[in-house]
């Protein structure tokens, strides 16, 4: 159906700051949500935040709260991730997904990937 486009991936250090994009095209769903997971190596993947049209809510993992934060365009053709204060743990792909009604945190609630961008957090 549509696309969703990830960029803005890099090596940072510790205390570092990196924005991601998600650029979002062809959809058509009722009330989409667009969520941020990450994947680091021999680990599930986990829901860092869920922006909701609905109710214009935003849920952020707990590790990563006062970090991190979401926030979108105007037409909401790019959802971005500001990260701040970035640790080693946080290393990871990070991945946009996106799906029609309420935020989720758990992948599996989700339709629409994109391919991913990594994040490597290291002196």
């Amino acid at each position: 159906q549509g696309q969703l486009v990830e960029s803005g991936g890099d090596l940072v250090e510790p205390g570092g700051s990196l924005r991601l994009s998600c650029t979002i095209s062809g959809f058509t769903l009722d009330w989409p949500s667009v969520a941020w997971f990450r994947q680091a190596p021999g680990k599930e993947r986990e829901g860092v935040s869920c922006f909701s049209t609905r109710d214009l809510s935003t849920h952020y993992l707990d590790s990563v709260k006062g970090r991190f934060t979401t926030s979108k365009s105007n037409f909401m053709d790019t959802v971005y991730l500001q990260m701040n204060s970035l640790k080693a743990e946080d290393t990871a792909v990070y991945y946009c997904a996106m799906r029609g009604g309420d935020c989720a945190m758990t992948s599996r609630s989700f339709d629409y990937w994109g391919q991913g961008t990594q994040v490597t957090v290291s002196s």
